[in-house]
């Protein structure tokens, strides 16, 4: 019988990863002079996907509504070939205070080695403060495919040919 979760109703049976959960991948990380105090990126919960990141400001940034700041992290990182790094908004900042990344996700490349920040944006109603060491956004490291363009005069039929930008519609009914 499988074992029994605390927070779930009845049995369950442990879940493994269809795709990766492998070694973790080998990251350099630099922490900066501002940013030794400060907790290196880590997942919030046992299977979260992102690691969170925490702001690196020496004073309290004050967000107007409408308003974009870089916000330092104060660390760097060496990815190895083939992974990127996602910088991605955190969701209870945008669905409460209105916080996002204007450019999420945002991508750290491989051969980048300054200092990570993270572009907030405040689309809320009201003024935002981010004080050190409060987690900002979240970072997941990802692999990514190199590509060899294959020129071609025409490209081969699909169904939805160039259909695109809300042309699916939006309810989840057929045709509509």
């Amino acid at each position: 019988m499988p074992p029994e979760h605390p927070e779930a109703k009845g049995p369950t049976a442990p879940v493994e990863p269809l795709f990766g959960g492998g070694d973790p991948v080998p990251v350099a990380i630099t922490r900066l002079a501002h940013g030794k105090d400060l907790p290196l990126p880590a997942p919030a919960t046992e299977h979260a996907a992102g690691m969170d990141l925490c702001a690196a400001v020496a004073d309290a940034v004050v967000l107007e509504p409408g308003e974009r700041t870089l916000i330092p992290t104060g660390f760097a990182i060496a990815l190895p070939p083939g992974f990127e790094a996602q910088v991605r908004p955190r969701s209870g900042l945008a669905l409460k205070y209105g916080i996002t990344l204007p450019n999420a996700p945002g991508t750290i490349d491989a051969d980048y080695r300054g200092e990570v920040g993270v572009i907030l944006a405040n689309q809320g109603t009201e003024d935002f403060t981010v004080t050190r060491g409060m987690r900002i956004a979240q970072m997941v490291v990802a692999a990514v495919s190199s590509v060899r363009w294959r020129e071609v005069d025409d490209l081969a039929p699909s169904s939805r040919g160039d259909s695109g930008f809300g042309s699916t519609g939006m309810s989840s009914e057929n045709g509509e």
